[in-house]
Protein backbone atom coordinates (compact mmCIF):
# COMPACT_ATOMS: atom_id res chain seq x y z
CA UNK A 1 0.00 0.00 0.00
CA UNK A 2 1.18 3.59 -1.06
CA UNK A 3 0.48 6.58 1.00
CA UNK A 4 -1.44 7.96 -2.24
CA UNK A 5 -3.90 4.78 -1.22
CA UNK A 6 -4.05 6.25 2.52
CA UNK A 7 -4.50 9.71 1.28
CA UNK A 8 -7.25 8.68 -0.87
CA UNK A 9 -8.82 6.10 1.47
CA UNK A 10 -9.39 9.13 4.27
CA UNK A 11 -10.31 11.54 2.24
CA UNK A 12 -13.73 9.18 0.53
CA UNK A 13 -14.43 8.23 3.91
CA UNK A 14 -14.36 11.91 5.11
CA UNK A 15 -15.69 13.29 2.40
CA UNK A 16 -18.67 10.26 2.65
CA UNK A 17 -19.39 11.07 6.56
CA UNK A 18 -19.54 14.96 5.48
CA UNK A 19 -22.29 14.23 2.67
CA UNK A 20 -24.11 12.07 4.93
CA UNK A 21 -24.21 14.74 7.45
CA UNK A 22 -25.43 17.27 4.97
CA UNK A 23 -28.02 15.04 3.56
CA UNK A 24 -29.24 14.12 6.92
CA UNK A 25 -30.68 18.03 8.04
CA UNK A 26 -32.38 16.45 10.72
CA UNK A 27 -29.43 15.10 12.06
CA UNK A 28 -27.80 18.89 12.25
CA UNK A 29 -30.95 20.78 13.63
CA UNK A 30 -30.64 17.61 16.36
CA UNK A 31 -27.28 18.19 17.25
CA UNK A 32 -28.07 21.83 17.86
CA UNK A 33 -31.60 22.16 19.33
CA UNK A 34 -30.34 20.10 22.68
CA UNK A 35 -27.41 22.50 23.46
CA UNK A 36 -29.61 25.56 22.46
CA UNK A 37 -32.38 24.45 24.98
CA UNK A 38 -30.22 24.36 27.35
CA UNK A 39 -28.15 27.81 26.89
CA UNK A 40 -31.85 29.38 26.36
CA UNK A 41 -34.21 27.83 28.92
CA UNK A 42 -31.81 25.98 31.50
CA UNK A 43 -29.43 28.87 31.43
CA UNK A 44 -31.95 31.88 31.90
CA UNK A 45 -33.79 29.81 34.72
CA UNK A 46 -30.45 29.23 37.05
CA UNK A 47 -29.38 32.68 36.13
CA UNK A 48 -30.51 34.38 39.42
CA UNK A 49 -29.81 31.48 41.98
CA UNK A 50 -26.08 30.10 40.91
CA UNK A 51 -23.95 32.84 41.58
CA UNK A 52 -20.09 32.30 40.13
CA UNK A 53 -17.17 33.35 41.39
CA UNK A 54 -14.16 34.58 39.62
CA UNK A 55 -12.35 31.55 38.57
CA UNK A 56 -9.95 31.21 35.85
CA UNK A 57 -9.93 31.59 32.96
CA UNK A 58 -12.19 34.02 33.93
CA UNK A 59 -11.28 37.62 34.96
CA UNK A 60 -14.69 38.87 36.30
CA UNK A 61 -18.50 37.22 37.41
CA UNK A 62 -19.64 36.08 34.84
CA UNK A 63 -23.34 35.02 34.19
CA UNK A 64 -24.23 31.15 34.12
CA UNK A 65 -24.71 31.08 30.32
CA UNK A 66 -20.97 31.89 29.68
CA UNK A 67 -19.91 29.08 32.28
CA UNK A 68 -22.29 26.61 30.54
CA UNK A 69 -21.08 27.42 26.72
CA UNK A 70 -18.16 25.34 26.81
CA UNK A 71 -19.84 22.57 28.39
CA UNK A 72 -22.53 22.78 25.52
CA UNK A 73 -19.36 22.46 22.87
CA UNK A 74 -18.16 19.20 24.84
CA UNK A 75 -22.01 17.83 24.85
CA UNK A 76 -22.05 18.58 21.12
CA UNK A 77 -19.41 16.64 20.33
CA UNK A 78 -20.13 14.04 23.16
CA UNK A 79 -23.32 13.00 21.77
CA UNK A 80 -21.43 13.34 18.28
CA UNK A 81 -18.98 11.11 18.93
CA UNK A 82 -22.09 8.65 20.70
CA UNK A 83 -23.84 9.24 16.87
CA UNK A 84 -21.07 8.20 15.15
CA UNK A 85 -20.55 5.29 16.91
CA UNK A 86 -24.23 3.80 16.43
CA UNK A 87 -23.65 4.25 12.30
CA UNK A 88 -20.21 2.49 12.89
CA UNK A 89 -22.72 -0.56 13.96
CA UNK A 90 -24.64 -0.49 11.64
CA UNK A 91 -21.83 0.34 8.96
CA UNK A 92 -20.11 -2.88 10.39
CA UNK A 93 -22.62 -5.26 9.58
CA UNK A 94 -24.56 -4.12 6.45
CA UNK A 95 -22.74 -1.00 5.25
CA UNK A 96 -19.18 0.46 3.91
CA UNK A 97 -17.28 -0.31 6.85
CA UNK A 98 -18.29 -3.94 6.35
CA UNK A 99 -16.12 -4.05 2.86
CA UNK A 100 -13.74 -1.20 4.35
CA UNK A 101 -12.35 -3.51 7.51
CA UNK A 102 -11.52 -6.28 5.36
CA UNK A 103 -9.67 -4.70 2.76
CA UNK A 104 -5.51 -4.53 2.91
CA UNK A 105 -5.70 -1.25 4.64
CA UNK A 106 -5.13 -1.59 8.48
CA UNK A 107 -7.82 -1.61 10.57
CA UNK A 108 -5.80 1.21 12.89
CA UNK A 109 -6.14 3.54 9.79
CA UNK A 110 -9.56 2.75 8.98
CA UNK A 111 -10.70 3.51 12.44
CA UNK A 112 -8.67 6.48 12.84
CA UNK A 113 -10.29 7.97 9.54
CA UNK A 114 -13.55 6.98 10.53
CA UNK A 115 -12.74 8.81 13.73
CA UNK A 116 -11.57 11.79 11.92
CA UNK A 117 -14.10 12.24 10.22
CA UNK A 118 -16.86 12.17 12.76
CA UNK A 119 -14.30 14.74 14.90
CA UNK A 120 -14.74 17.27 11.30
CA UNK A 121 -18.57 17.18 11.76
CA UNK A 122 -18.56 17.91 15.15
CA UNK A 123 -16.21 20.70 14.96
CA UNK A 124 -18.73 22.21 11.82
CA UNK A 125 -21.79 21.77 14.45
CA UNK A 126 -19.70 23.59 16.81
CA UNK A 127 -18.48 26.16 15.02
CA UNK A 128 -22.37 26.71 14.27
CA UNK A 129 -23.32 26.55 17.67
CA UNK A 130 -20.82 29.42 18.72
CA UNK A 131 -21.87 31.50 15.65
CA UNK A 132 -25.49 31.73 17.57
CA UNK A 133 -24.10 32.09 21.13
CA UNK A 134 -22.71 35.13 19.80
CA UNK A 135 -25.78 36.60 18.32
CA UNK A 136 -26.99 35.89 21.40
CA UNK A 137 -24.54 37.93 23.23
CA UNK A 138 -22.34 35.19 24.53
CA UNK A 139 -19.03 36.66 23.15
CA UNK A 140 -15.60 35.48 23.44
CA UNK A 141 -11.95 37.26 22.69
CA UNK A 142 -11.43 36.89 19.11
CA UNK A 143 -8.25 34.95 19.37
CA UNK A 144 -9.71 32.61 21.44
CA UNK A 145 -12.38 31.22 18.44
CA UNK A 146 -9.07 29.98 16.36
CA UNK A 147 -7.41 29.03 19.74
CA UNK A 148 -10.18 26.99 20.32
CA UNK A 149 -9.57 24.92 17.14
CA UNK A 150 -6.81 22.43 18.12
CA UNK A 151 -8.63 21.74 21.76
CA UNK A 152 -11.59 20.81 19.83
CA UNK A 153 -9.79 18.47 17.74
CA UNK A 154 -8.37 16.64 20.55
CA UNK A 155 -11.67 16.58 23.14
CA UNK A 156 -13.52 15.69 19.98
CA UNK A 157 -10.66 12.65 18.95
CA UNK A 158 -11.07 11.21 22.69
CA UNK A 159 -14.81 11.04 22.71
CA UNK A 160 -15.08 9.31 19.18
CA UNK A 161 -12.31 6.89 20.48
CA UNK A 162 -14.38 6.50 23.79
CA UNK A 163 -17.60 5.83 21.13
CA UNK A 164 -15.64 3.43 18.79
CA UNK A 165 -14.65 1.77 21.98
CA UNK A 166 -18.53 1.01 22.63
CA UNK A 167 -19.35 0.13 19.60
CA UNK A 168 -16.84 -2.76 19.66
CA UNK A 169 -18.42 -4.43 22.46
CA UNK A 170 -21.83 -4.02 20.63
CA UNK A 171 -23.59 -6.45 18.06
CA UNK A 172 -26.74 -5.39 17.58
CA UNK A 173 -28.32 -1.34 16.99
CA UNK A 174 -31.01 -2.15 19.44
CA UNK A 175 -28.55 -2.69 22.07
CA UNK A 176 -27.27 0.72 21.57
CA UNK A 177 -29.45 3.35 22.85
CA UNK A 178 -29.35 0.96 26.73
CA UNK A 179 -25.67 1.65 26.79
CA UNK A 180 -25.31 4.94 25.54
CA UNK A 181 -27.69 6.16 28.61
CA UNK A 182 -25.06 4.15 31.27
CA UNK A 183 -22.45 6.60 29.59
CA UNK A 184 -23.61 10.02 28.12
CA UNK A 185 -25.66 10.59 30.83
CA UNK A 186 -23.18 10.21 33.77
CA UNK A 187 -20.19 11.73 31.92
CA UNK A 188 -21.98 14.29 31.13
CA UNK A 189 -23.66 15.20 34.43
CA UNK A 190 -20.53 14.26 36.55
CA UNK A 191 -18.39 17.18 35.27
CA UNK A 192 -17.83 20.39 35.26
CA UNK A 193 -19.87 21.45 31.72
CA UNK A 194 -23.10 22.73 34.06
CA UNK A 195 -21.34 23.48 37.61
CA UNK A 196 -17.69 24.70 38.93
CA UNK A 197 -15.97 21.79 40.75
CA UNK A 198 -16.18 24.32 44.13
CA UNK A 199 -20.02 24.39 43.84
CA UNK A 200 -20.28 20.45 43.40
CA UNK A 201 -17.53 19.86 45.97
CA UNK A 202 -19.54 22.00 48.51
CA UNK A 203 -22.64 18.67 48.10
CA UNK A 204 -20.82 15.91 47.73
CA UNK A 205 -16.76 15.12 48.34
CA UNK A 206 -17.29 11.90 46.47
CA UNK A 207 -18.89 13.79 43.70
CA UNK A 208 -16.50 16.19 43.30
CA UNK A 209 -13.49 13.52 42.42
CA UNK A 210 -15.62 11.78 40.12
CA UNK A 211 -16.55 14.84 38.27
CA UNK A 212 -12.85 16.07 39.08
CA UNK A 213 -10.99 13.10 37.12
CA UNK A 214 -14.19 12.51 34.51
CA UNK A 215 -12.03 12.76 31.12
CA UNK A 216 -15.32 14.81 30.00
CA UNK A 217 -14.81 17.27 32.68
CA UNK A 218 -10.81 17.63 31.76
CA UNK A 219 -11.69 18.35 27.89
CA UNK A 220 -14.67 20.90 28.64
CA UNK A 221 -11.69 22.72 30.90
CA UNK A 222 -9.93 22.39 28.16
CA UNK A 223 -11.92 23.52 25.71
CA UNK A 224 -13.04 26.35 28.27
CA UNK A 225 -9.48 28.12 28.30
CA UNK A 226 -8.55 27.48 24.82
CA UNK A 227 -11.65 29.59 23.90
CA UNK A 228 -10.33 32.27 26.14
CA UNK A 229 -7.01 32.27 24.79
CA UNK A 230 -5.44 30.38 27.94
CA UNK A 231 -3.87 26.83 27.99
CA UNK A 232 -4.69 24.46 30.44
CA UNK A 233 -1.62 22.22 30.89
CA UNK A 234 -3.44 19.28 33.29
CA UNK A 235 -6.74 18.89 30.69
CA UNK A 236 -4.64 18.81 27.99
CA UNK A 237 -2.22 15.90 29.31
CA UNK A 238 -5.20 14.00 30.65
CA UNK A 239 -7.35 14.04 27.87
CA UNK A 240 -4.75 12.96 25.25
CA UNK A 241 -3.62 10.29 27.47
CA UNK A 242 -7.25 9.47 27.54
CA UNK A 243 -7.25 9.83 23.87
CA UNK A 244 -4.60 7.02 23.47
CA UNK A 245 -6.33 4.75 25.66
CA UNK A 246 -9.33 4.39 24.26
CA UNK A 247 -8.25 4.60 20.59
CA UNK A 248 -5.59 1.24 21.21
CA UNK A 249 -8.49 -0.12 23.16
CA UNK A 250 -10.82 0.32 20.65
CA UNK A 251 -8.24 -1.05 17.68
CA UNK A 252 -7.53 -4.35 20.04
CA UNK A 253 -11.69 -4.61 20.09
CA UNK A 254 -11.93 -4.36 16.26
CA UNK A 255 -8.60 -6.27 15.88
CA UNK A 256 -10.34 -10.00 14.79
CA UNK A 257 -7.53 -11.89 16.63
CA UNK A 258 -7.70 -9.95 19.57
CA UNK A 259 -10.55 -8.09 20.19
CA UNK A 260 -14.11 -8.45 21.05
CA UNK A 261 -14.88 -9.57 17.33
CA UNK A 262 -12.93 -12.81 17.60
CA UNK A 263 -15.84 -13.19 20.45
CA UNK A 264 -18.35 -12.57 18.33
CA UNK A 265 -17.23 -14.59 15.62
CA UNK A 266 -15.40 -11.92 13.43
CA UNK A 267 -16.90 -8.64 11.70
Amino acid sequence: MRPMHYLRALRGIVARELYRFVQQRERFVSALVRPLVWLFVFAAGFRSTLGLAITPPYETYILYEVYITPGLLGMIQLFNGMQSSLSMVYDREMGSMRTLLVSPLPRWFLLTAKLVAGVAVSILQVYVFLGIAWAYGIEAPVQGYLAVLPALLLSGVMLGALGLLLSSFIRQLENFAGVMNFVIFPMFFMSTALYPLWKIQESSELLYWLARWNPFSQAVELIRFALYGRFNGLACGYTAAATALFLAAAIVGYNPSKGMMQRKGGA
